[in-house]
């Protein structure tokens, strides 16, 4: 059995997901961990799931602090916000650790590093497998400092430093927890396992296209970037008659959705700028996420939750977040990108549409106006853009990330 090691909102599981089903295919035993909410998507796509019962309202974690985490958009905040969600995770450790014991390797989101000294203590393999690129390069920045910082070898490898200094700070203290209790001490050897990945046996693979950021030349030959990981859908998505006639009743819309980051006291403000912004821009909109809308305009429809590689492949462009799993599926569909960066590496993947040509300048979400979404609408809409779109999803169409990782992994276990 590969136990993979998940944490984060859906989007953040969706790229394991598509590692678990190539594994599968490719005949061995897979099952994916993670909080409990997350168990019934993962199995409908015939995929096991080990539920950690413990989560977020069970432990009592503070709404704002929630909210905190959520929209801290500079590095200092970003650590603050971890530093006091940290204690959480103490709760939870045991139940990962129990969720390894059985498993022949072991496959973990960098915010769950307890996979990495789970492994060394049973005996069995870890692969480090990261949404997106963290190992040290002097090449350029990393995603919580691109596009805010000047790159330099020095500043491109102090923003890597802190990049996993964060992510060490928000799992650390709960292995320190656990093992104290369980063991009567630390891990052998504790400390940022990130860079340890080295060997065949013990890789690292990385979910991102290297024609968004290239693999940098200074990585060691045992970290892989061979593309995105992509669910492979299970069958076409059925639209309702409403969505179905509004998509075939003009111009392709515009979708604009803010996923697990938009909060429901938000709604009001929001759903009117955005009315306001598709009506400046004389442009049809798809509000996604927000739950019904009153009195929307003819041009403007609100829907639920989506599989953005249906809907994305049917408008003009998309708004968003900025969360590297939506701006991945934007670049997959080849249209224009719109990025609303609200916290985290949000910022980077805003930066990153616009460097490449296929988005509008990110329009942080303190700043976002009615005029400002507009005036983006109608850049991103430039031929120039749509082109530039449509070649890097060719591009991106030309990678396999999913397989080819899923290939590694069975390798690195020597049968």
């Amino acid at each position: 059995m590969i136990t993979i090691l998940c944490a984060g909102s859906r989007g953040d599981f969706q790229p394991y997901l598509a590692l678990a089903m190539e594994l599968k295919k490719l005949g061995k035993d897979v099952r994916i961990t993670g909080m409990r909410e997350f168990e019934s998507f993962i199995r409908s796509y015939g995929i096991d799931f080990y539920p950690i019962q413990a989560d977020f309202k069970s432990l009592h974690v503070d709404e704002n602090m929630l909210k905190q985490a959520q929209s801290a958009d500079n590095p200092l905040k970003m650590l603050l916000a971890f530093n006091k969600m940290k204690k959480y995770g103490v709760q939870i450790a045991n139940e990962f650790y129990a969720s390894c014991e059985g498993s022949e390797l072991i496959i973990y989101h960098p915010g769950v590093t307890l996979g990495y000294f789970a492994a060394e203590k049973l005996g069995i393999p870890s692969i480090l497998a990261s949404p997106f690129p963290m190992h040290k390069t002097k090449e350029h920045t990393s995603v919580i400092q691109y596009g805010r910082k000047k790159s330099t070898p020095f500043t491109n490898l102090m923003s890597y430093s802190m990049l996993q200094g964060m992510l060490w700070l928000a799992s650390k203290d709960s292995v320190t927890g656990f093992w104290k209790e369980r063991f009567g001490g630390t891990p052998k050897g504790f400390g940022r396992p990130y860079e340890r990945h080295t060997t065949k046996q013990n890789p690292a693979i990385i979910s991102c296209s290297n024609f968004v950021f290239h693999r940098p030349n200074d990585w060691n030959e045992n970290i892989h970037q061979r593309g995105y990981w992509f669910v492979e859908e299970k069958t076409e998505y059925t639209p309702s008659k409403e969505l179905s006639d509004f998509l075939s009743s003009g111009e392709k819309p515009v979708y604009i959705g803010f996923g697990s980051v938009f909060h429901a006291d938000q709604k009001e403000a929001m759903s009117k700028l955005i009315v306001d912004a598709l009506t400046k821009s004389r442009k049809s909109g798809i509000i996604c996420g927000m739950g019904k809308i009153a009195n929307l305009p003819k041009n403007v429809i609100a829907v639920d939750s989506i599989p953005h590689s249906w809907l994305f492949d049917r408008v003009s462009a998309v708004c968003h977040h900025g969360g590297a799993g939506t701006t991945a599926a934007g670049f997959k569909a080849g249209v224009p990108s719109i990025i609303v960066p609200f916290a985290n590496d949000q910022f980077a993947w805003a930066h990153r549409a616009y460097d490449l040509g296929v988005g509008s300048k990110p329009i942080p979400v303190k700043t976002l106006t009615a005029d400002h979404l507009a005036e983006a609408i109608e850049f991103a809409l430039q031929n120039k853009v749509k082109t530039k779109a449509k070649t890097l999803a060719k591009n991106i169409a030309t990678e396999n990330g999913a397989l080819d990782c899923a290939k590694l992994i069975v390798a690195s276990l020597g049968r």
